[in-house]
């Protein structure tokens, strides 16, 4: 049997559940391509950007996963493009020809056609932006302790967070949190606790992908940690000195970006169906229609063929899609029919603060502390690598006994190296 070239394109959840269905097993050559050499587990981005957690502690290097694989190479490169015709994969180096294609490079933050406003409110989809949301608050707190006039003071200890989804509503709940029993002593000038965060979202409730009740009750424990909970709040402008919410304005150095996500960059530049978001339609064996070798998968595809809406951007969606792909062309090389994905749907969730949090499993429903419970058990053993799982246990042991963070560091998005002064000239003697 010749071997075949499998492509993947993609170290995320869906991109690594495939390679790891296709490691060593005959008649297939991998190659996995990504932009940077670390699988991040994303569910836990915000407690990096929130000081609960350091960056190590939620990424595992790619080469570490596949050591043992002899049939996959890693590959760090940035992906450019894709010859469907030459069957060829297109990096900023080189081009990796492939008889199997797998797309699964994810999503970005949709600013909704203002994207000049990134610069004053960041997303949270990477280590590098969840390290600069650190820096931002932190800093905000920083300067209002030293800050002597009043109304700028109360600027610096305003934070917004826009969208109501989970990742909004995890970040406005731990920037609650912190604010009133981690920095809560840290500080002689200011009292943290006067904190004022908000948080918007376009809709009428926020979580709306949850059972109302629920949402409810995460209102309400928002706003038990001193959250504003604006609704049917639309944002009309983003700059250095606050927010715009319809004809109000809002004055805050912080502001956190979660209200939508758009596909990949790379789904514009194929010649393909896409759904409103950006997202690639799928086939329901989770191919690209009319090129059975190209399969897309996870945030970047759209697949609508469980009950007729497309289904979230989820790790549980992507890791399934993932083993699908795997055993579809390992199915296909031994001369069996490709089999429809169907998705087993685990539920969702969402924490607020460290102790509370809501579960929704079909008509199974929790809230509070045994939630969140849950929440931390499941979350553990997702995490790659048994040191991580450890480190994150205590971590978060610690900060539960303790109100502390530990990853509490302003680190600069500039450095400097030491330059040498240029020398003077020696007078020369006439």
């Amino acid at each position: 049997m010749d071997t075949k070239q499998v492509v993947i394109v993609g170290g995320g959840f869906a991109g690594l559940n495939v390679a790891k269905g296709l490691a060593n097993k005959s008649g297939v050559e991998v190659t996995l391509i990504d932009r940077r050499n670390y699988h991040l587990f994303q569910p836990l981005l915000y407690q990096v950007a929130m000081a609960s957690l350091s960056p190590a502690e939620i990424a595992q290097p790619i080469r570490g996963l596949f050591g043992g694989s002899r049939n996959i190479r890693v590959i760090q490169s940035e992906v450019t493009g894709v010859d469907q015709e030459g069957k060829k994969v297109n990096t900023d180096h080189g081009d990796y020809p492939y008889d199997y294609l797998v797309l699964a490079c994810g999503v970005q933050h949709s600013y909704f056609g203002h994207e000049e406003w990134e610069a004053f409110a960041p997303g949270l989809k990477t280590i590098e932006q969840a390290t600069e949301i650190r820096r931002r608050v932190l800093t905000a707190f920083e300067m209002a302790e030293k800050e002597k006039d009043r109304q700028a003071q109360k600027k610096h200890l305003t934070f917004v967070v826009v969208g109501g989804g989970p990742t909004g509503v995890e970040l406005a709940g731990a920037i609650g949190e912190m604010s009133r029993y981690t920095l809560a002593e840290d500080f002689w000038h200011i009292d943290p606790k006067l904190a004022r965060v908000i948080l918007i979202e376009a809709g009428p409730r926020i979580l709306p992908s949850f059972d109302p009740k629920l949402a409810s009750r995460v209102a309400r424990d928002l706003e038990g940690l001193g959250v504003q909970v604006w609704t049917s709040s639309l944002v009309t402008g983003v700059d250095v000195d606050g927010v715009d919410v319809g004809e109000e304005r809002i004055l805050c150095s912080t502001v956190l970006w979660g209200a939508g996500v758009q596909a990949s960059r790379l789904n514009k530049a194929l010649e393909v169906v896409r759904d409103p978001q950006g997202r690639i339609v799928v086939e329901p064996d989770l191919s690209l229609p009319g090129k059975t070798e190209i399969f897309v998968i996870g945030d970047q595809a759209s697949f609508s063929h469980y009950d007729g809406k497309p289904l979230p951007g989820m790790a549980p969606v992507a890791m399934q899609e993932g083993r699908k792909t795997a055993k579809n062309i390992l199915a296909e090389l031994a001369g069996k029919p490709r089999q429809p994905f169907n998705y087993l749907d685990k539920g969702q969730m969402a924490t607020i603060g460290k102790s509370r949090a809501i579960v929704e499993y079909g008509p199974i429903k929790l809230t509070g502390f045994f939630a969140w419970v849950l929440w931390l058990v499941i979350h553990i053993y997702y995490l790659l690598g048994f040191k991580n799982r450890l480190f994150v246990m205590v971590q978060w042991a610690w900060a539960y006994l303790s109100q502390a963070r530990g990853a509490r560091l302003i680190v600069s998005k500039e450095w400097r190296f030491y330059q040498p002064k240029p020398k003077k000239e020696e007078p020369k003697n006439l």
